[in-house]
């Protein structure tokens, strides 16, 4: 900031349990409390800045020294010296980490033109204008000082600014990674290059965000057209910041860390909310562990069948391990949640039939067809299932009726071999559970 070169000292001392700040070489007639922390300066260089010292100066006229306390400051004690320096004519440097808090302070004070030209409020303006707003990634950064700022942030409109920077930002980097990957085969033809696309950097930088931000941010990325595998990618590396950790291995094992589930339980129904509706924006691992943590931190019914509904859809890429899913319930004897398999088995089957309610509830996502599973995904889950059946079948509460229940989810030909044998591993499995109860 081009300020004026007027240097003051600032010295801490404490009175009665409190942090006193006072600016040596000027008289004090005027203190201010800031959270617990008293100021001691001149009335004449606060008031001539700020509409709402003015008034609370005139208030107290009569008195030798003016007590003032300011409540629910924006930004607290530090941005309040920093108010205290513009005022008096010291220079500081306005960056990303503190100009959201300076355009709230000078919003409060209300340190805009009307008492002077070139204000602390029009001198943050000119910054978020001209600096931040045209760069992503200084965006992300001010957008995350907002989070302690709301609602007057949002009322001062620099929230939205900063949200609609950060996705059109992204979608241009990604047309323009688009564009440069173009190439020409030695026929003359225009392919796309193979070669990884780096234009996704911000991935990372976005899980610094606080949930209700970060859902802001995507919601706007989607309406913008950025890819639906970097939203995926940005789900899965935000679920991982805030309710993983990631072992040595390919697959993502969503286990919730300690502390109070409300947090995790919102994390877990936004991120679901935000899934993109293109089938394999994300790994099916991923969405079998938001499935075990909905279900452990008793996520909304929507929230649940959403997800039972996304996997039903490529089931036939899952894994025995995928399918083995704790069961959370407190009244449950059994080992594993065979209900939500269940669940997941009929949607699988009945692809064909989701179609027509896809346009209802728009919680559906979307499939590459509306036709019944191929006769190859059949034959993978029917194989599934059988291994499923397998691990299942000692466990001597299971209740037959649920053990029928997803024996019979599958069509009767999805067992059927090429000699037009019926495969006898699902009835082997029920004769394990009879012979060892």
């Amino acid at each position: 900031m081009d300020l004026h070169h007027h240097h003051l000292t600032l010295a801490k001392t404490s009175r009665h349990r409190s942090n006193e700040w006072i600016f040596r070489d000027v008289p004090s007639d005027i203190t201010i409390e800031v959270n617990g922390v008293v100021f001691a300066l001149h009335k004449f260089p606060l008031v001539s800045r700020s509409g709402r010292i003015r008034k609370l100066v005139s208030e107290n006229r009569d008195a030798t020294v003016s007590r003032v306390e300011l409540l629910n400051l924006p930004g607290g004690p530090e941005t309040f010296e920093l108010a205290a320096k513009f005022c008096y004519g010291n220079n500081f440097e306005i960056t990303p980490s503190n100009v959201a808090q300076l355009r709230c302070i000078s919003e409060y004070l209300e340190m805009n033109e009307d008492f002077s030209n070139n204000n602390l409020g029009s001198r943050a303006d000119e910054y978020l204008n001209y600096i931040v707003f045209q760069n992503l990634e200084m965006s992300v950064e001010v957008l995350q000082q907002c989070e302690n700022l709301l609602p007057l942030a949002d009322e001062l409109n620099f929230v939205t600014r900063c949200i609609d920077t950060i996705a059109s930002k992204a979608c241009v980097e990604q047309i323009a990674s688009s564009f440069s990957r173009l190439e020409y085969s030695s026929s003359g033809r225009l392919h796309m290059s193979r070669q990884k696309c780096e234009s996704d950097w911000w991935i990372k930088d976005l899980s610094v965000l606080r949930i209700d931000l970060y859902q802001r941010v995507i919601t706007a990325m989607k309406c913008r057209g950025v890819r639906p595998e970097s939203i995926g990618e940005s789900l899965l590396n935000y679920a991982e910041k805030e309710l993983t950790k990631k072992p040595n291995g390919q697959q993502i094992k969503l286990a919730i860390v300690g502390g109070s589930n409300d947090h995790e339980r919102l994390v877990v129904e936004t991120i679901v909310g935000l899934l993109p509706v293109e089938k394999l924006a994300v790994p099916l691992s991923f969405l079998f562990g938001l499935l075990r943590s909905a279900v452990m931190l008793d996520c909304t019914v929507g929230c649940r069948l959403d997800l039972e509904r996304r996997i039903g859809s490529q089931l036939d890429i899952a894994t025995l391990d995928d399918l083995l899913i704790p069961s959370f319930k407190h009244d449950s004897d059994t080992l594993f949640d065979v209900d939500t398999v269940h669940r997941i088995l009929v949607n699988f089957s009945q692809q064909d039939d989701s179609g027509d309610d896809d346009d209802e509830d728009g919680s559906v996502f979307e499939s590459d067809c509306l036709d019944s599973p191929s006769e190859t995904a059949l034959f993978k889950v029917s194989k599934l299932v059988d291994n499923y059946l397998s691990e299942i079948a000692p466990d001597g509460n299971l209740k037959l009726s649920k053990f029928i229940a997803v024996v019979e989810s599958l069509p009767a030909h999805a067992r059927t071999v090429h000699d037009g044998c019926i495969e006898p591993l699902m009835f082997t499995s029920r004769l394990i559970r009879v012979y060892q109860n």
